[in-house]
């Protein structure tokens, strides 16, 4: 196929790069003028670079002839302050309407949209969890008019949270690692809450599958489904370090219960959600974690 990337130079973009490439497809990808190319060169990858023009984002569509567009760029932020509301706008509402304008546009076959679990707080159809969750069922939302007025065939995948080699994100697992060199203690909270964490490979076999579905949904069948990525097996934060101390055999300094919980904090991850068809993770947790940190 000839493909599409939006996000490609964040973490699960240079990882699905890399896949699609392997895997023999041809990829373009749609960066800001900001954006660090580096990863894009090395793969010899010229991007296009959107400047708020949807004309001219609509004249590459209709030249390049894509089979579809993955769409996973967004601005994450887990607590926002009152200047950062203009940008999460812009990232997780205006850009994906514009790309899903430009793509009904140019007729582009198919794209699909990336969610997240924080749309569900306390495993609800809809409560989101912060601003940022908030914007992207607002983009689902605005997809909807598209779905029903053009040949778009628009799917959302929803994602927990992702771990992986090559992650340079202050995510969990990476502020464990650092304790685990410099013997710092970590204040935490109690660490109840249930962590739904995915291995990056199985969150790109995921967007694989869904990306072949699609291809082969010429009776568009999948129209505006929105499907859930998980681990299968969510556990307590706590239990996870332990989890992460005996795989690693490093032992962490934490001190659970010093900080208090975070307001809206997700206790329970999305477990409503619809499994991607023919998709099975196959890397576990505790693979995953041997895999990126014992290399």
């Amino acid at each position: 196929m000839k493909i599409l990337v939006t996000g490609a130079t964040g973490f699960i973009g240079k990882h699905l790069l890399r896949r699609l490439l392997a895997d023999g497809h041809t990829v373009h990808a749609v960066i800001r003028s900001t954006s660090s190319q580096g990863m894009l060169d090395e793969l010899h990858i010229a991007p296009f670079v959107f400047e708020n023009n949807v004309d001219a984002l609509t004249a590459f569509l209709t030249k390049e002839k894509f089979d579809g567009i993955i769409h996973l760029a967004s601005l994450y932020l887990k607590q926002h302050k009152p200047e950062d509301t203009f940008k999460l706008v812009e990232s997780n509402v205006a850009f994906g309407t514009a790309l899903l304008e430009a793509a009904a546009q140019s007729a582009t076959p198919w794209l699909l949209n990336t969610g997240t679990f924080w749309q569900h707080y306390q495993d609800a159809p809809y409560a989101p969890v912060n601003l940022y969750a908030a914007t992207k069922q607002a983009f689902q939302d605005i997809a909807q008019y598209y779905i029903q007025t053009s040949p778009v065939n628009v799917v959302t995948l929803q994602l927990s949270d992702t771990f992986g080699p090559d992650d340079t994100r202050p995510k969990i697992f990476n502020l464990w690692a650092k304790i685990a060199k410099t013997q710092e203690t970590l204040e935490m909270s109690g660490g109840e809450q249930l962590i739904d964490i995915s291995y990056i490979d199985n969150v790109i076999d995921g967007y694989v599958q869904l990306a072949q579905l699609l291809s082969a949904d010429g009776q568009r069948t999948l129209q505006g489904k929105v499907f859930a990525l998980t681990s299968g097996n969510p556990i307590p934060l706590k239990q996870l370090a332990s989890v992460f101390e005996r795989v690693t055999k490093v032992s962490l300094s934490i001190k659970w219960g010093a900080k208090p919980y975070l307001p809206r904090e997700v206790m329970q991850p999305w477990s409503k959600g619809e499994k991607i068809p023919g998709w099975e993770p196959k890397i576990s947790t505790e693979e995953g974690i041997r895999q990126t940190f014992l290399r």
